[in-house]
């Protein structure tokens, strides 16, 4: 019994080796043509976006997919933009009258996302983390008097509160919720440096991109935030001034996961704020694989990625195009990858694949969230998501990281699919990251459908996390996201064979994906 089961792991090992290669070379030639130059970083809305949507429907039909979108393979989503002139915009603190000018990109910046007023003076109130989880009886507001001021707070949570609940209540929408209920009309927010992405320096350069929302108001989530702003670490104290902390007193309170104090600021927030309005109109990409079987046919397991990325922006060593290649490229070529070895061997699983290329995840999630609001099949019958977002093949495929893994019963599957392949599969190692919620998988949890999220992962403290830090610091959202770097290809082909067969396991499986009874996300099931 020991000989053979080690035979079959060989053999499934050889397979995957085997085809690996070509697999790989296959998924790099979608890179390739969705990273180059010539889309212009396929930013929500623009020429190069519709060309990369384009490209990605033709794929879909050549795999022998359905039209799934509204028109064709095309499902049209509208938004309207915003643009900061931030020649005519100010920001400043106020104490005793005097305005404490505040330099735009060194101090601060404003965030787009929300539709800001005009001009604001409040006073601020520092709320800790600003956060309100009613399942924990923990709220960060309570005995805060908020009314008509700008709450500021430092991103994170707490670690008494689990990672994904923590990152649920984090978002931007819920996070607003509680903060307008308690009469707040604005916030500012400044990350702990021990988790960001990207450095200021480089994260600043995004203010001057449009930033977007939907145009259907019915999936507005922050209506009535009159101002949103961002501070760069390192100025923080100018706001914490005469408030008796630091923000370095914080920090430390912080990373021993503590609650943090709340306290009033002495000092208002001014803010003028003037920008320029457009509508646009983007694309989601929707396809159907059929499935076999009478009943479970009319169930799907879908299949996502972002099509998306930033577009030309703020030059970086005299490069303006933000190409995107891993974030998305790669996960828009899994899903072409996936399609194309579906057709060439003509499998069929019980269930239908639904394979949906969402635009303006880069602006909010908003096109997943539009899809999931209006999806081109019945809303019920949605099963799964299986989500591919930046998935970094940068070292081999020894450990694939799962967000969501402990959430429902996808997560055994997950194991039983990996493990025989010698991958071995861990939860979310970062939740102080939020990965949980910033990719497209949250707005299809959020109606109520079990999903997963994945990435190449790594053990901490590990060169292969180093080499992940290191990408995140150098090349995320960095026009050096492109073609040229260098990429596993072996590791892609085998991310995109384990994700495949995750794919069929659930397809075929007799019962449907189900929440775990001890999943906080459960309540959002039909």
């Amino acid at each position: 019994m020991l000989r053979r089961l080690i035979f079959t792991l060989s053999l499934v090992s050889t397979l995957l080796a085997a085809d690996a290669k070509s697999g790989g070379q296959r998924w790099w030639s979608h890179v390739l043509f969705l990273a180059d130059d010539k889309l212009e970083g396929r930013n929500t809305g623009s020429e190069g976006h519709r060309k990369a949507a384009a490209y990605v429907a033709g794929e879909f039909e050549r795999a022998g997919l359905k039209p799934a979108g509204t028109s064709g393979y095309i499902q049209p989503v509208k938004f309207r933009s915003r643009r900061i002139v931030e020649s005519q915009s100010s920001l400043a603190l106020v104490r005793n009258g005097v305005a404490e000018p505040l330099a735009l990109g060194e101090d601060a910046a404003f965030s787009m996302r929300i539709e800001p007023a005009e001009s604001v003076e409040a006073p601020i109130v520092f709320a800790g983390y600003g956060l309100t989880v009613p399942e924990l009886n923990y709220d960060d507001l309570k005995g805060l008097d908020l009314k008509g001021k700008v709450v500021f707070y430092l991103g994170g949570g707490p670690s008494s509160i689990p990672g994904p609940l923590r990152s649920h209540y984090q978002s931007a929408g819920e996070r607003w919720k509680f903060l307008r209920r308690a009469g707040a009309i604005g916030a500012i927010s400044v990350q702990n440096p021990k988790h960001m992405d990207v450095p200021w320096e480089r994260a600043k350069l995004a203010r001057l991109q449009p930033a977007m929302s939907l145009a259907d108001p019915s999936l507005e989530e922050v209506a009535g935030q009159e101002l949103a702003v961002f501070l760069n670490p390192a100025r923080a104290d100018k706001f914490l001034a005469g408030s008796g902390h630091t923000f370095a007193g914080l920090l430390a309170i912080a990373d021993q996961g503590k609650p943090l104090p709340t306290f009033a600021i002495p000092a208002a927030i001014r803010a003028k704020v003037r920008y320029e309005r457009a509508e646009l109109e983007s694309q989601n990409v929707a396809a159907i694989l059929p499935g076999s079987d009478p009943q479970l046919t009319n169930e799907y397991v879908v299949l996502s990625a972002h099509l998306d990325h930033v577009g030309v922006g703020e030059p970086i060593k005299g490069d303006r195009i933000y190409n995107g290649a891993m974030d998305n490229a790669s996960g828009i070529a899994t899903l072409l990858d996936i399609a194309a070895s579906l057709h060439e061997s003509k499998k069929t699983f019980r269930r239908s694949l639904l394979f949906v290329a969402v635009t303006g995840e880069e602006k909010g999630l908003l096109g997943s969230k539009y899809f999931a609001a209006h999806p081109t099949v019945k809303p019920e019958s949605m099963a799964a998501n299986l989500n591919f977002d930046m998935f970094l093949p940068l070292f081999p495929l020894r450990i694939l990281t799962v967000y969501g893994l402990e959430e429902s019963d996808l997560g055994p599957l997950v194991r039983q699919v990996a493990e025989p392949l010698g991958i071995q599969v861990q939860a979310d190692q970062e939740p102080d990251r939020n990965i949980f919620i910033r990719s497209d998988q949250y707005n299809f949890i959020r109606r109520g459908i079990p999903a997963l999220a994945f990435k190449v992962g790594y053990l901490k403290g590990s060169p292969e996390a180093a080499r992940a830090k290191q990408w995140l610091t150098e090349r995320y959202h960095a026009p050096s996201d492109d073609v040229h770097q260098p990429v596993d290809l072996t590791a892609a082909a085998d991310f995109n064979k384990v994700t495949l067969l995750l794919a069929e396991a659930v397809a075929n499986r007799t019962e449907r994906p189900r929440w775990n009874d001890t999943s906080f996300f459960r309540r959002y099931a039909n």
